[in-house]
């Protein structure tokens, strides 16, 4: 699958092979429930018949083959349109939270509030400070609160209210508790995002890179569909976010049929027709490179900054400093391996790696 455009669509993909997860607890549902409570294509004109004496195949007009590349969106287009796909475009999150940072800043400084006692802990000479929390390997915990913080400010700084009917929770509810239409009428709170998605993840034990893949199935969604994600509709997009991103990303994913016993109220064929919708939606593009990943965990770690949300720092241990001493070591002799392969292949300037200097032969 490509990034902007694909050439060929399978939905008929293979399913993965699932695990069965067992009921869920009777705590799940009662948090579930009481966080309830609380591209048209241009297409070009047939060119005119042609004397075949005058095609001119040497001034580069000719009737050829229009490449691939010619064929994607321009650049700046994509970049602007489509944060999911490329790492250099800014994530949409991180700018929407902006607004609320500068207004928090400004309001401290004019009311000259003080900062308090420093929480966070900062490395000396003699004692490095890391948190257990990488790229590779986040911290469940933290990352959930900070995709949560994420989708709170998606709701709050929201454009307009613009959805989708496969989404709204008044037409498709997840619960048959009736649900008061005032509900609909405000923005919730981070800590209902935060319980909701925190019980899905707990329920169906889906990792913590998977919420990453949520978030970036989220604003994908919200750029492609053209929709906004507001107080009806939120639970229905991070629930499809999180069923994708669990199959995509996990080798054994989790069925329909398991969200259905942590959800009660909702049926196989609601979940079946969300996720065709929701696939239908992203265009099929399910790609996540690994630089779009690496952009959002570091995002998420600068939204956190933000917003007070301190990771759990711990003073660097002997046996801590072994083991990264060991991985540092293990990816410098695979550089070095890669040195010598490059330069027994070849020795021309694009394998030129590796070589300092030569001894000089004096004749």
């Amino acid at each position: 699958m490509g990034n902007t455009l694909t050439c060929c669509v399978s939905p008929n993909a293979s399913p993965k092979v699932g695990r069965r997860t067992g009921p869920a607890e009777a705590n799940y549902e009662s948090e579930i429930c009481e966080a309830a409570a609380g591209d048209a294509v241009a297409v070009a004109p047939a060119p005119a018949a042609v004397e075949p004496a005058e095609l001119d195949f040497g001034a580069g007009e000719g009737h050829h083959l229009q490449h691939i590349s010619d064929r994607e969106m321009p650049e700046d287009l994509a970049l602007e349109s489509n944060p999911s796909d490329h790492p250099r475009a800014s994530t949409i999150f991180l700018s929407k939270s902006q607004t609320d940072v500068r207004e928090k800043r400004k309001s401290n400084h004019l009311n000259h509030v003080s900062p308090g006692q420093l929480t966070k802990k900062y490395s000396s000479c003699s004692t490095i400070f890391l948190d257990d929390s990488t790229v590779s390997q986040p911290n469940l915990r933290t990352t959930i609160k900070c995709v949560t913080l994420a989708i709170y400010y998606h709701i709050k700084n929201r454009d307009a209210n613009r959805s989708l009917d496969i989404f709204d929770e008044r037409s498709h509810p997840l619960t048959r508790e009736k649900v008061p239409e005032e509900y609909f009428k405000h923005d919730p709170e981070h800590k209902f995002i935060y319980r909701f998605v925190r019980t899905l993840f707990s329920a169906a034990q889906l990792t913590a890179e998977c919420a990453i893949v949520t978030l970036v199935y989220l604003e994908r969604l919200l750029t492609y569909a053209e929709i906004d994600i507001c107080p009806t509709n939120w639970k229905r997009i991070v629930l499809g976010a999180i069923l994708l991103a669990s199959k995509v990303w996990d080798d054994q994913a989790v069925w329909n049929v398991d969200y259905c016993q942590i959800l009660k109220d909702i049926t196989v064929e609601d979940m079946n027709e969300m996720e065709r919708h929701f696939l239908e939606l992203l265009q099929f593009n399910i790609n996540v490179p690994a630089s779009v990943y690496a952009k959002y965990y570091f995002d998420l770690r600068s939204l956190a900054d933000d917003n007070n949300l301190n990771f759990l720092f711990a003073p660097l241990s002997k046996e801590r400093a072994q083991n990264l001493e060991a991985i540092s070591r293990l990816c410098e002799d695979k550089y070095k391996d890669l040195c010598r392969a490059a330069m027994r292949r070849s020795f021309s300037a694009d394998n030129f790696i590796g070589i300092q200097r030569s001894n000089a032969i004096l004749s």
